[in-house]
């Protein structure tokens, strides 16, 4: 028998343009559509993606959505994907439960995935995936997860600067995330539905906190000292259309009773982290007047930083190596070539947005894909079961009532 040369093999898989496929045509659809179609325009790419085709459930809408935002072709049967030989990568943006079967799937036929976060509905689906993962890595086959915060300008720097040493001994993490569009008149959309998304605010926006809190430190999460969930609406109107990209707005009732909302609508837990810092983590969806407000405050022993999503392009910053007649927190404005990412955008203070993070990941993305390596670290898959693990025992915290430390839940 001949022998395979993988370093061909490999050579093939890291030349050419990267033939791209996205499943979902909602909310996140949007966001990664643009990345793909704009990040070889803000970035020098070797392996520039290539759209070439987009799964969807509505045949109209998903051809619509396909010449809107820039997809060669549509299909409203996924498993057209795994067949197609000019498919390089799978960007995996569908309700939480699906994400275990059609990543596993598409790492099975051979297609790098990029999944969106949480990286699945369920602690079990999420070690499935990793499972599938490791599986793949031997044949060079990579995943990726959008924790898409990672690659604002202001967490990057936050990285580097603990990374430095700037901020010394951590002795406090502080994050929250805050938003108000679940309130009573928010209908019975997926993400109210506990076997479609697993989760409420907690898998939502927790995950990302904890993701980015894990991202900032360099450290991990060891046990849940203590929780609260708690679901304050508990019936929501059913609708027949999904209305608006997150609330529902707009959208058609479906003549029907309110149905049961089997999600938690926040949920606040206490955290130890393995080098010794404390950390408090709360993700709600009425936290009213606050509307997309993602924070985390970082304290050490030489200095802190904070950082407010409403406020994107900012990091505020406390250096207590100063005399300290001169300490008092300083403002970055993270708009500047020397900060990361923010050198293949605009000028400084020319600010940029939402959608640049998830650009700037998909950038991440091909470089990787083409050998290179990302500006910042990457998560895989291992990486987002981290993530996934904590918001597993913070729930059962909340639940049982005990501490869980995470040795509890890692195990396969």
């Amino acid at each position: 028998m001949a022998k395979v040369d993988r370093s061909k093999q490999e050579r093939a898989q890291s030349e050419g343009p990267l033939g791209v496929a996205l499943i979902g045509t909602k909310f996140m659809g949007r966001a990664h559509s643009t990345a793909w179609g704009k990040c070889g325009q803000f970035f020098d790419l070797k392996r520039p993606p290539e759209m070439r085709l987009v799964a969807g459930r509505n045949p109209e809408e998903t051809c619509a959505f396909a010449a809107r935002w820039g997809w060669r072709n549509s299909t409203v049967n996924w498993k057209d994907i795994l067949k197609d030989s000019s498919i390089d990568l799978v960007d995996v943006s569908t309700p939480n439960h699906l994400h275990a079967e059609m990543s596993i799937a598409c790492l099975e036929a051979g297609k790098h995935v990029a999944c969106e976060k949480p990286l699945a509905g369920t602690l079990a689906d999420a070690k499935k995936m990793v499972l599938a993962a490791r599986a793949a890595a031997k044949k060079g086959v990579r995943t990726f997860v959008w924790y898409n915060y990672r690659r604002c300008p202001a967490v990057a720097l936050a990285h580097r600067l603990v990374k430095e040493g700037r901020l010394g001994r951590i002795f406090h993490v502080r994050a929250s995330y805050l938003q108000d569009w679940g309130g009573p008149d928010t209908p019975l959309l997926w993400r109210f539905q506990g076997d479609l998304a697993g989760s409420g605010a907690h898998g939502d926006l927790n995950a990302h906190i904890i993701d980015m809190a894990r991202f900032i430190t360099g450290d991990e999460v060891v046990e849940v000292s203590g929780a609260i969930e708690e679901t304050f609406i508990k019936e929501r109107a059913v609708i027949a259309s999904s209305g608006g990209e997150i609330s529902g707005k707009g959208a058609k009732s479906s003549g029907k009773k309110a149905g049961k909302s089997t999600v938690d609508d926040c949920v606040l837990f206490l955290a130890r982290f393995k080098q010794g810092a404390v950390a408090s983590f709360e993700a709600t969806r009425l936290a009213t007047g606050n509307q997309n407000r993602n924070n985390i405050e970082i304290n050490g022993e030489k200095g802190s930083i904070k950082f407010d999503f409403e406020r994107m392009n900012e990091l505020e910053w406390w250096d207590h190596t100063l005399d300290p007649k001169l300490r008092g927190w300083s403002r970055i404005m993270c708009t500047d070539g020397a900060h990361p990412y923010a050198g293949h955008y605009w000028p400084a203070a020319h600010l940029i947005g939402y959608e640049h993070g998830f650009i700037s990941q998909a950038a991440d993305i091909c470089a990787m894909a083409a050998g290179g390596s990302p500006v910042v670290p990457m998560p895989d898959f291992e990486d987002a079961l981290k993530t996934q693990c904590v918001l597993e025992a913070a729930i059962r915290s909340a639940r049982e009532r005990r501490p869980v430390p995470i040795r509890e839940l890692d195990k396969f």
